[in-house]
């Protein structure tokens, strides 16, 4: 597209067009999930109906037209992120296993009792759980960045906090719950002048910002398909080669090896050792589809509508009475996440659903940020290509509506 053109990207969205409760779909939960273009619908109709089979290592016709296709997915990952090689591209169930992964294969290889591993304040529990899973195998410590109450890292804590025991740094590019665009490129240096290698969580960037992971020099990237206008139950791990090679594979079974005998097993190439069993196949090639969609639209173009509409809501929701924002950082992504005072974040969700509005509501997988600023929850507008300003009023109105109704 020259320009972005807001009816034609919704016109691509079939479910766009339906009714909630006789309400036309406002859907603002796009941070759980996208919505679907009927590029990528229609990609996966066409897998089962015309190429189903199983990917590598078939000779027949069906086998190598899904293999190439897959494989294709993975070369278009690769352009998209610029890796340097496909076979750094793994493809994984989503961003909670490959970060699992790492916490596994990484980690029980180079983590040892006593040694430490940097994560932040905000993260979603997909990068806290694996990494207490390994503390408690492995006897290793969490430090922990601090954040300001604007829902910013806390850079000069952030630096303070590296050892000589320091082996890894875990955050995410992109707050889910608070919507904080963290300075990524100059947390990955400051890690690396320590010489410590650094997972960024991807979940929350990938769809709405360009990713170039030999610009950022990050070690892992890990995202999810299905945040990404994609089929659900795909995602990608990025690792550089010089570490994947070091690292044992996650699981066994078909795919990742290359001989087996009762005595010994020889373990497959990358990207093939990670990628044990039949994968999620529609998905995986589905996945090139829902990039290619997002190419042709441009991330550029993404980016920008996405920041006008971003500052547009803000405004609009700053005028509701008794509303708080959770996460006031300069530099935001796509996320709004806000309590008002008197009314529990479940109540105002229910209202607004029953007027077709959809939001999330609760701690987001995110405790210990809400612990951080003495809330349950909140209500998280999260936005995405297809929203409009109009639906922001009608988002405004309905919030209204029920803070008269509830307060």
């Amino acid at each position: 597209m020259e320009t972005f053109d807001i009816q034609r990207v919704r016109a691509d969205f079939p479910i766009l067009g339906r009714e909630v409760n006789g309400k036309p779909l406002v859907y603002f939960d796009n941070g759980a999930t996208t919505q679907k273009p009927k590029q990528v619908i229609d990609a996966i109709v066409n897998y089962y109906a015309d190429m189903n089979s199983n990917v590598h290592r078939g000779v027949h016709y069906l086998s190598q037209i899904s293999t190439d296709a897959f494989e294709v997915t993975r070369r278009k990952v690769q352009s998209f992120i610029n890796a340097a090689h496909e076979h750094e591209v793994i493809i994984t169930k989503g961003t909670t296993e490959s970060i699992n992964i790492v916490a596994s294969c990484f980690g029980r290889t180079f983590i040892g009792e006593g040694d430490e591993i940097i994560i932040s304040a905000m993260e979603h529990h997909s990068n806290i759980v694996p990494w207490q899973m390994l503390a408690d195998e492995k006897g290793c410590v969490l430090r922990i960045i601090p954040m300001n109450d604007r829902g910013e890292l806390d850079i000069e804590a952030y630096n303070a906090l590296f050892s000589e025991r320091t082996k890894l740094v875990s955050f995410t590019y992109v707050s889910n719950s608070l919507g904080t665009i963290n300075p990524v490129k100059a947390m990955i240096d400051l890690a690396h002048q320590h010489g410590v290698p650094v997972l960024v969580d991807g979940a929350q960037a990938i769809q709405h910002i360009p990713v170039d992971v030999q610009a950022l020099d990050v070690d892992f990237f890990a995202f999810s398909g299905h945040k990404m206008y994609g089929p659900t139950g795909v995602g990608v791990l990025y690792g550089k080669e010089e570490l994947l090679n070091k690292m044992p594979p996650y699981q066994g079974g078909g795919d990742m090896i290359k001989d087996v005998t009762f005595e010994k097993t020889t373990y497959n190439e990358l990207p093939f050792k990670f990628e044990a069993g039949t994968p999620n196949i529609e998905a995986g090639i589905c996945l090139g589809d829902a990039i290619d969609y997002i190419n042709s639209i441009g991330l550029d173009a993404i980016h920008a509508y996405e920041e006008e509409l971003l500052a547009y809501a803000s405004e609009k929701l700053a005028t509701i009475e008794g509303i708080r924002f959770i996460g006031t950082a300069a530099t935001k992504s796509s996320v709004i996440s806000f309590v008002v005072d008197g009314i529990h974040p479940y109540d105002i969700g229910v209202i607004l659903d029953k007027l077709g509005i959809a939001v999330r509501t609760g701690h987001h997988c995110a405790q210990p940020v809400m612990q951080a600023f003495g809330i349950p929850g909140t209500v998280r507008v999260s936005l995405a290509l297809y929203n409009t300003k109009e639906e922001v009023d009608l988002l405004v109105a309905g919030l209204e509506r029920a803070v008269r109704m509830l307060k």
